[in-house]
């Protein structure tokens, strides 16, 4: 087996604010600190590594260490938290030409 380091092309605050909504996900669902595997900076970018490049999720367990399993529901963590802030955004009314919209 190589190993490799690889760099993902998000943005380094895109990493800490979604480390910083899953710190607070943890927070209220009561998880002691150092009861988990992996970081909610570890997490995050494993889940914008999800996103943006469709890692299969057992490959993204490997690279953490963690089971196939815990990969499963650390992304639906990710997503369920990302959903949550759905709320936040103003739906897009403007003419489906506008290239962004938010």
């Amino acid at each position: 087996m190589i190993t490799y380091r690889a760099t993902l092309d998000v943005a380094d605050e895109l990493a800490h604010d979604l480390s910083r909504l899953l710190t607070e996900e943890r927070r209220r669902r009561g998880t002691s600190l150092g009861r988990r595997a992996l970081s909610p900076l570890k997490q995050a970018v494993m889940g914008l590594r999800w996103f943006r490049d469709r890692t299969a999720i057992p490959a993204l367990a490997r690279d953490n260490n963690i089971s196939r399993a815990t990969g499963y529901r650390y992304i639906d963590e990710v997503i369920e938290v990302l959903a949550a802030q759905a709320p936040r955004i103003r739906p897009c009314t403007k003419p489906k030409t506008t290239v962004r919209c938010m």
